[in-house]
């Protein structure tokens, strides 16, 4: 169909007064239905109800449509199966996704509201720590914009990541009671609740293995719906809630305690109750041991029930043969905390479904492939085997099987060699015997990946060295990236406008488009426009600042920004010690540090430690406006796309060989900050894209952290030799930052310079003397906003989209399709 531009932008604006109008007949139902007969007085939490409900009606009909054409076409099913999805808040994205953000935007004008004050009300999904669960959230939107038949798994936690308070300079955590208020985007299904089993004891009968006198807890499941970008797709991320079965301890009832009975149900309802706020550190809890099986039991028992019938809303079984399950089937494993995904299908497969066991492993493996997420010895899960024996009995017996068969392989390619079989065995022998959850991922997938290409080199050369060389063909590099729908076009409308404005809106949904922006890299009125836009992000982010924080800020100073959890290797104490060298030389510039934080010793001082700096520093009249050191409290998806548009640095500075890749990094390239960092990670190729200098690149390389492991790292030897160092650690020390309690920060003062596996010191100089370098290129804002436009038109690279149509092609074998499904008719999408 040819329509004239003009007539095609009439229609447009007359679809779009069509779609208005139909918005607020809508909103104003569903008003009138929110509202009790007690209670006639709207509040803005109303408000934002009826106007999630009203969106959520343009949803309801595409989502039907979807799940129909899949039934139709049957096609292969990816499931992404993870403990987090880091979702933030679902209505705005929603309205990008459908294109019905401007009806939106004008409707609720017209009624006399605000959208954004609407927007502000909606609590973030938070069942994530950090980048593994935002990872999963970008890829469930790639997967729908890509038009793959996919689904995520997880567990609905009832709270999720804490909320952060900091009282007195340190942190205290808050529970996240984030379904108070009811959560408008979900819909139980309990006609799909599923039975999983725990405990019981290892029957072997001439029948085959039989599991029995097992506790049983029922997994409810919650759908959300997943909208691509504009193709009438909608995926669903389908969330378990446990619940217990109504005959749940009736022993108990037998023995009269009805009342203590129906109280414990609790015990069995607790295994979704909190997401564990661990970030790249394994603690062996039983409770999460739990989860992590809940979650894999529940979601292969859909995954099979799916596979088994074929026509849509059939429920009876037609495949019987599992011989075409890989083709059918594709499960990707988002770290090791879902690994018990490879003994469950065995079992079902060998247990239940009577498969010889050879076959069962065959199709294990065809149909499992592992992301692996980190390198960090103390991240790795390694549970005890007495704890499997009691929650798990028949998938100890199976791992044992899987160990013996894979040892055997490895004993008689490399026979004798002893050690070898210790290294690679799935069971670690010792006091405490364990399940190395990741040998076991690798021996149980066909495909093993690392996020970024020194990562996959590490994950190569170092971690899995071994599995390497046994199976040099099963390991691969899939870098990580981000949703330029909610990373551009959401959080940044103004540069995604200019963007548009010179080379269209196809970058959207094909982000290595942004190349053509390299055309206006000396286009005098681009280069204003870029600048304008950063500018326009710094005042309202300064606004929100002052109106949330009671902080003010000087919005032309340089907003250098640090944003992730708090850990030793993520080095924040790196930016400390550069906010105290500048503050000594009183330099004219500005870091804004905003981080959040997990709940371990060390990172709870480094808090306190840069509040305590804060303090100080922003109180100092002489310095005045000139230097401020700002923790970002409660630090959340939602936070995050305020800061990021706004920030001009973004600091990247872990010691290069322990971020595996690094998320954020993208998200501040892409919105037009220049990055300091280490060779580590992502960083690696960002500079590779962008050119190494159009980075400020600083600091050791992995070789050069291996050369210094092999000599020996010796803190003193920096701290004598640089005096601004050696006097910033004598403050610190000496209580200069804690006066009240001048010996707070001995513990950190100790790790610095005995026992720091990160080596902050060693990097200090060349960072030091780098920040110097941007402060440099600052005073210069032609020649900064000219990198600036560099590095946004190379940034392509990291959309989720480039990543997810790898791991497509590459792991699971299918093809993305660009191919919109047509809409539901018009009666369908109010159902």
């Amino acid at each position: 169909l040819c329509v004239p531009v003009a007539e095609g932008e009439k229609l447009r604006k007359t679809l779009e007064l069509d779609i208005g109008l139909e918005v607020r007949k809508s909103f104003n139902r569903h008003l009138h239905f929110t509202l009790v007969k007690d209670r006639n007085v709207a509040t803005p939490r109303d408000y934002y109800f009826a106007l999630a409900h009203t969106v959520r009606d343009h949803l309801v009909g595409r989502w039907i449509r979807t799940q129909q054409h899949y039934y139709e076409r049957d096609p292969k099913r990816i499931y992404y199966l993870s403990l987090e999805f880091y979702m933030g808040r679902t209505l705005q994205n929603t309205m990008v996704n459908l294109g019905l953000q401007n009806a939106c935007d004008e409707a609720i004008y017209q009624l006399g509201l605000d959208l954004e004050e609407l927007e502000e009300i909606e609590e973030d999904a938070g069942l994530g720590n950090g980048g593994l669960g935002r990872l999963a959230a970008c890829f469930l939107d790639s997967m729908a914009t890509l038009g793959l038949a996919a689904y995520g798994y997880g567990i609905r936690y009832e709270f999720g990541i804490f909320n952060q308070k900091i009282v007195d300079g340190w942190q205290v955590e808050e529970a996240d009671d984030w379904l108070r208020y009811g959560n408008p985007w979900e819909k139980a299904r309990p006609e799909y609740m599923l039975p999983v089993h725990f405990y019981g004891r290892v029957e072997h009968t001439p029948e085959g293995v039989k599991w029995i006198d097992t506790q049983v807890v029922l997994a409810m499941p919650y759908d959300t719906p997943v909208p691509g970008y504009k193709n009438n797709t909608v995926n669903t991320m389908r969330l378990w809630s446990a619940k217990a079965p109504n005959d749940f301890n009736l022993q108990e009832f037998n023995m009269g305690d009805y009342i203590e009975a129906v109280l414990d149900r609790n015990l069995a309802e607790n295994i979704s109750r909190v997401l564990y706020p661990n970030d790249n550190f394994f603690e062996g809890k039983e409770l999460r041991l739990k989860q992590e099986y809940f979650v894999v039991a529940a979601t292969l028992q859909d995954i099979i029930r799916r596979f088994k019938s074929s026509k849509f809303g059939c429920r009876d079984p037609v495949r019987t043969c599992f011989e075409t399950f890989p083709d059918k089937v594709a499960i990707q494993l988002n770290d090791t905390h879902p690994a018990l995904s490879i003994p469950e299908l065995m079992r079902i497969l060998v247990d239940v479904e009577k498969v010889d066991w050879d076959k069962a492993w065959e199709i294990t493996k065809r149909t499992c492939a592992y992301t692996n997420h980190t390198v960090l010895p103390e991240a790795l899960e390694r549970w005890p085997v007495s704890m499997f024996e009691k929650l798990l009995p028949r998938h100890l017996e199976i791992i044992y099987a899987l160990n013996q068969m894979h040892l055997d392989r490895v004993a008689a390619l490399y026979p004798g060699d002893i050690n070898r079989l210790r290294r690679m065995s799935v069971i670690e022998e010792g006091d405490c015997k364990r399940i190395n959850m990741a040998h076991l991922c690798v021996i149980g997938s066909h495909a093993v990946n690392g996020v970024a290409r020194i990562h996959s080199d590490i994950v190569k050369n170092s971690v899995f060295k071994d599995f390497y060389e046994l199976e040099p063909e099963k390991f691969q590099n899939k870098t990580n990236g981000i949703t330029p729908r909610r990373w551009l076009l959401l959080c940044n409308p103004g540069l995604a406008d200019i963007i548009a404005e010179k080379i269209g809106e196809d970058f959207i949904t094909d982000l290595s488009q942004l190349k053509k922006l390299l055309e206006f890299i000396d286009n005098e009125t681009f280069i204003r426009d870029v600048a304008k836009v950063k500018q326009e992000n710094k005042l309202k982010f300064a606004a929100y600042l002052e109106e949330q924080y009671k902080v003010k800020i000087n919005p032309m100073s340089m907003f250098d920004v640090q944003v992730k959890r708090i850990h030793e290797y993520k080095r924040q104490l790196l930016n400390c010690l550069h906010a105290i060298t500048l503050y000594n030389r009183k330099s004219p510039s500005l870091p804004l540090t905003g981080l959040a934080a997990p709940g371990y010793h060390m990172a709870k001082m480094i808090i306190k430690l840069i509040t305590s700096i804060g303090e100080v520093i922003n109180n100092d009249p002489y310095v005045g406006d000139k230097l401020k050191v700002i923790f970002l409290e409660n630090y959340r998806v939602s936070l995050a796309e305020k800061v990021i548009p706004a920030a001009d640095l973004s600091q990247q500075i872990s010691t290069a060989g322990t971020e595996a890749s690094g998320t954020g990094n993208m998200k501040f390239m892409v919105n037009g900050a220049l990055t300091i960092g280490t060779m580590d990670g992502a960083n690696v190729e960002m500079a590779e894209e962008a050119g190494e200098e159009n980075l400020f690149i600083f600091g050791m390389r992995v070789e050069d952290v291996e050369a210094l492991d092999q000599k020996g790292y010796n803190a003193r030897e920096y701290y004598e030799r640089l005096p601004e160092l050696r006097q910033a650690i004598d403050q610190i020390t000496s209580g200069f930052f804690s006066p009240r309690d001048p010996g707070c920060f001995k513990d950190v003062v100790n790790m610095l310079m005995y026992h720091d596996r990160f080596k902050v010191f060693a990097d200090y100089e060349a960072y030091i003397k780098c920040q110097g370098q941007v402060d440099q290129l600052f005073m210069d804002p032609r020649e900064w906003t000219r990198k600036v436009i560099r590095n946004i038109a190379c940034s392509g690279k990291f959309s989720s989209d480039r990543t997810i149509t790898e791991y497509a092609r590459e792991i699971w074998g299918v093809e993305p399709s660009a191919t919109a499904i047509p809409p539901p008719n018009l009666s369908g999408h109010n159902a």
